[in-house]
């Protein structure tokens, strides 16, 4: 396997920037082991487009407006788009607003740019799905090699041994498009490679739970208060503050439906388990993906005791360590906002 010079890691993240993906590129650009090489955007959370168009205003928000943006297919392959304005807001990213980004969308489709790079780098690639597989099964019916090319595929996807966030059995990003997970999953767990996909799902990701007093400590380590405004008179802290904006809707819908104020924020948890696979413990197993029930189209069946008799064709993570892991959110994207105080707009 080849490795980049840097030591870096090269990701390519796909995405349906509602409010936890952007908190997920904003770890990413914070995190200096990342390589972020190209951000790709599905319809999900919201539509394609305005996926776009947050994923752009987020990553000039953090100065890494350089970061190549492609857009990808706008439905799923065979079913009607369902999009979440209850969970993220009518154009996703909650109360915060932020400016059209200069930056312009790349010309290339994001199943070809993803294509295009993992022959171009051929086992350097990290690629992360936080949203629906939907560019991703593209992408591997267009190059079927496409799991031998990339280094490993981490998503965040699926309800492996909990109730589910979109019906009782599923998990929106697997539900919103089921034949796209089933197809990646065929493709890449089923290469009789050492590395399996790594999926978290709801089981590991909703111990990520974002609270008031995670904010205020980011923001304390940006300078700022907790809703970005300056301490000791220095300035406004506009990523503090599209965070406190973006994260109250979040929390808010939490307060509604989850019994908490606070907010899962499932996607960071992803991209930091891809950058560091020691924060999280995971278990092989045989993955289907329900695509005929009438309660359980979505759902990710896993066959935990082997009855199927078959080879695990994913690694399904059971645990993370999430003190560590919001240690190093708090940390990293408050020294990314200290940098950005007073630059952003």
């Amino acid at each position: 396997m080849i490795m980049p010079a840097s030591g870096r890691t090269p990701l390519i993240i796909d995405v349906d920037t509602g409010i936890d993906d952007s908190l997920a590129l904003l770890y990413a650009c914070a995190s200096s082991e990342a390589d972020l090489v190209a951000v790709t955007c599905v319809s999900g959370n919201v539509e394609a487009v305005q996926v776009a168009r947050n994923t752009l205003a987020v990553l000039e928000l953090a100065g890494r407006g350089d970061v190549e943006v492609a857009l990808g297919r706008e439905v799923p392959l065979v079913r009607e788009l369902r999009t979440a304005p209850d969970t993220h807001g009518p154009r996703g990213l909650g109360y915060a607003e932020l400016p059209d980004a200069a930056a312009q969308l790349s010309p290339r489709h994001a199943a070809d740019l993803i294509v295009a790079e993992a022959r171009q780098r051929p086992g350097e690639l990290t690629l992360i799905t936080l949203g629906p597989l939907t560019n991703v099964a593209l992408a591997v019916l267009l190059e079927p090699a496409l799991p031998q090319l990339v280094k490993r595929l981490v998503m965040m996807a699926g309800a492996y041994r909990s109730a589910g966030n979109t019906g009782p059995t599923t998990e929106w990003n697997v539900a919103v498009d089921p034949e796209a997970m089933q197809i990646v999953l065929a493709a890449f767990g089923d290469t009789g490679r050492a590395s399996r996909p790594l999926a978290l799902g709801l089981d590991v990701t909703e111990k990520a739970k974002l609270t008031p007093a995670h904010l205020d400590h980011l923001a304390r380590r940006a300078g700022c208060r907790s809703d970005g405004s300056p301490l000791a008179g220095g300035p406004t802290n506009e990523v503090v503050r599209f965070l406190a904006d973006a994260l109250r809707f979040y929390m808010e819908f939490h307060s509604r439906y989850d019994g908490f104020y606070g907010a899962f924020i499932h996607d960071a948890l992803a991209v930091a388990a891809a950058l560091d696979p020691a924060l999280v413990r995971s278990q092989p197993v045989a993955v289907e993906v329900e695509l005929g029930g009438n309660l359980t189209t979505g759902e990710t069946v896993a066959d935990w005791r082997r009855t199927w008799g078959r080879r695990p064709n994913l690694d399904v993570c059971t645990d993370a360590d999430v003190a560590t892991f919001f240690t190093r959110f708090q940390d990293r994207v408050g020294r990314l906002a200290a940098g950005r105080s007073g630059v952003a707009s």
